[in-house]
């Protein structure tokens, strides 16, 4: 029985490294994962590193009812400029992340000791302005609690008076598992994409391929059992396949050994073989799940093309849990675990964050 299925397993291994449609879903697709993944980690690194580095250009009208305000934001690498009648129109169009308006009662109500009130317009929907108006925000958070200070002082009151309380945060999260919370929302999506890719035209070429080109019925002629048949089949697809999860870990593994994680404030994951040999083996059911999968839609269908239609939609389908974790993130529990492709992907983050 063995020899026969090893029969079926080597034609449909030969075949197949002749069909380049086969070898690409092999070998190219699998490593898009981590291309995609390297790409976004550079660029976003970049652009945190070029936005807090950068000097932020900040429209004020008024700047000259508070002084001492706009020397406290040149002091910390703002550069303050006129703002226009149009100042408004411009950062409701994009041209400007933020303006600051201050009214001409600024200095009277500064200096009798009521709240000053300053104005920021803003458009919240913009997101390339979030961190240029969340640090003017934060800036002037800074000169209110600076001008609260010394006016305390100058009162003869301790500033301390203002803390109620002193927290103390003791973070049990480790660097480890910071980065790994990064990495999670994405790896085991292209972890499983590659499960249910990997093999995706070898389950086509060796069920509805076969039938389409007049193959089929000789097989079947042999004397080889149905079972033995579909076993080395399944054999066959489950290489392809496991071939190509081997290669988006690899390359995972290349991509985070050669991008700069710190950019982003995370530490480099422990991306090690013996991490990536446990992956592998969480990804050994899925396989089997997504071979049977593939070969049952495969069988159904009358041509090449609608096998193609059908399987390629299903790669998506198992992917999604991973896209509900990153926007909901749930507690972990047992029953879950049960749930295919979702429990691995809870146990792929676990492993990742170095949790027992």
């Amino acid at each position: 029985m063995i020899e026969k299925i090893r029969i079926v397993f080597r034609k449909e291994i030969r075949d197949n490294l002749r069909d380049r449609r086969a070898l690409s879903s092999a070998l190219f697709y699998p490593l898009l994962g981590p291309l995609i993944f390297g790409v976004m980690i550079n660029v976003l690194g970049k652009v945190q590193t070029k936005e807090s580095e950068k000097t932020l250009k900040l429209a004020v009208a008024g700047a000259e009812h508070a002084p001492n305000l706009v020397a406290f934001l040149e002091e910390n690498d703002v550069e303050i400029e006129p703002a226009s009648p149009e100042a408004r129109q411009e950062v409701r169009d994009g041209d400007r992340e933020v303006l600051l308006e201050i009214p001409p009662t600024f200095g009277e109500d500064l200096a009798k000791g009521r709240p000053a009130t300053v104005r920021l317009v803003i458009d919240r929907s913009r997101q390339s302005a979030q961190v240029a108006q969340e640090r003017v925000r934060s800036l002037l958070h800074d000169y209110s609690r600076k001008i609260g200070i010394l006016r305390l002082v100058a009162r003869g009151v301790s500033p301390q008076i203002l803390r109620a309380l002193a927290i103390e945060e003791h973070d049990l999260a480790t660097p480890q598992s910071r980065a790994a919370g990064f990495l999670s929302n994405m790896m085991p999506y292209f972890i499983i994409f590659s499960v249910f890719l990997g093999g995706l035209y070898i389950a086509i070429d060796t069920t509805t391929g076969e039938r389409e080109r007049g193959s089929l019925e000789p097989l079947l002629i042999n004397p080889v059992s149905r079972a033995q048949l579909v076993l080395g089949k399944m054999f066959a697809i489950w290489l392809f396949t496991a071939v190509a999860v081997v290669e988006t870990l690899l390359g995972f593994m290349v991509v985070l050994h050669n991008v700069s994680l710190e950019d982003l404030g995370l530490r480099m994951v422990n991306f090690k073989p013996e991490m990536m040999f446990k992956i592998f083996l969480l990804t050994l059911p899925i396989m089997v799940l997504a071979i049977a999968l593939q070969m049952l839609i495969a069988t159904f269908t009358r041509s090449f093309k609608e096998a193609q239609t059908y399987l390629s939609i299903l790669p998506l389908v198992p992917a999604l849990p991973s896209l509900f974790l990153s926007f909901m993130p749930v507690k972990t529990k047992l029953w879950m675990m049960t749930i295919p492709t979702f429990g691995q992907q809870l146990l792929i983050n676990q492993l990742m964050r170095e949790e027992p």
